[in-house]
């Protein structure tokens, strides 16, 4: 099978913009498809959705592409939102993005794209490679017409992007094979400067000074303890030394605190991290300074892994197997050893 016709998930941003550009140079037949899975207006009043929608036209026309909106408020509520109030009130620390992603983007967006458009591939503006489309928007490669071959069967493997720092590999890290297969990266090797350079000399200069989108995926910048009240119930507790549990002051409820961050407690010599949260009596337990040993795990669990490709062999084999860790976006990989059950 060959790509011949795109679809780019078009945010308004600069990313998914020049992706969409450099498909559109290298002779692609693209569709820009804008997603909308969040309507409420921020605390400032005004629908965040609604102006990026329009910057997504605007690249379209200026591209002279085709543009489309679709509107997933109700799954994005269902298989993202919904599942993350839940892990709050179990006490755990969900990533939204990951699961919008694998639920959103890459499921049911994607799933959309390929019926609808009768499209070939969905592009996105995420800083990631393929093992198959690893470099097909590069400057070197952009005059060339090639269509690039593509396979039913191959596994594709998820590799990282060029720019370390702004690689989003973890992101995707649980994306079906299924949609990898099929998906593109065109930014997957160029730098952030680059990529925003592009966009200026594609007239796309309002786009490129847009500030970078941060935030809970689609739903952006919030005041995120004022936000999660407003859906989770308020269950205020104490704060808890793990040194000689004294109470060292009142928090408004564990869902604002995840492990490892700063607690914020006042009136101290030194700062004080969270250590662990306790869901039945709503106490957080917290240490001094951030080298202490209650912070600090040689062992962890999971739920069971989601594996892009085939599992490795080793870890049928031997049970076990060596591997890079991280449990946070732009941490350091660290040499771990992954255990079967």
């Amino acid at each position: 099978m060959s790509i011949r016709h795109v679809v780019v998930a078009l945010s308004g941003g600069v990313d998914s913009s020049v992706a969409a550009l450099l498909l559109k140079r290298k002779g692609y037949q693209v569709t820009g498809v804008f997603m909308r899975n969040w309507d409420t207006v921020n605390e400032f009043g005004f629908c965040q959705a609604d102006r990026d929608c329009e910057d997504a036209e605007h690249v379209c026309r200026r591209l002279d592409i085709p543009f489309h909106q679709v509107n997933l408020v109700k799954d994005y509520w269902n298989d993202v939102f919904s599942e993350m109030l839940k892990e709050y009130q179990y006490g755990w620390t969900p990533n939204p993005d990951i699961l919008c992603n694998k639920r959103i983007k890459f499921r049911t967006f994607f799933n959309y794209v390929m019926d609808k458009f009768e499209a070939d591939a969905l592009a996105t503006g995420h800083y990631a490679r393929t093992s198959i489309h690893g470099s097909i928007c590069t400057e070197n490669v952009l005059s060339s017409m090639n269509i690039i071959p593509h396979s039913q069967t191959e596994n594709v493997r998820l590799l990282q992007a060029l720019d370390s720092w702004k690689d989003q590999t973890f992101f995707l890290s649980q994306i079906p094979q299924q949609a990898l297969r099929r998906a593109l990266f065109p930014l997957g090797e160029l730098t952030k400067p680059v990529v925003k350079q592009m966009a200026q000399d594609a007239g796309f200069t309002h786009i490129a000074k847009k500030k970078e989108s941060m935030g809970i995926c689609f739903i952006g910048i919030r005041n995120f303890p004022h936000f999660i009240q407003e859906y989770v119930d308020i269950k205020p507790g104490q704060f808890v030394s793990v040194v000689d549990g004294k109470v060292l002051g009142e928090h408004k409820g564990t869902f604002i605190y995840t492990i490892g961050q700063r607690a914020g407690l006042g009136g101290m010599k030194e700062p004080w991290f969270v250590v662990d949260r306790d869901t039945d009596t709503n106490n957080i337990f917290v240490c001094p300074t951030s080298q202490h040993p209650a912070l600090y795990r040689q062992l962890i669990m999971t739920e069971p892994v989601h594996w892009i490709a085939d599992p490795p062999r080793e870890l049928y084999e031997d049970q076990m197997y060596d591997c890079l860790f991280r449990f946070q976006h732009q941490m350091p990989l660290v040499c771990s050893v992954l255990q079967g059950g």
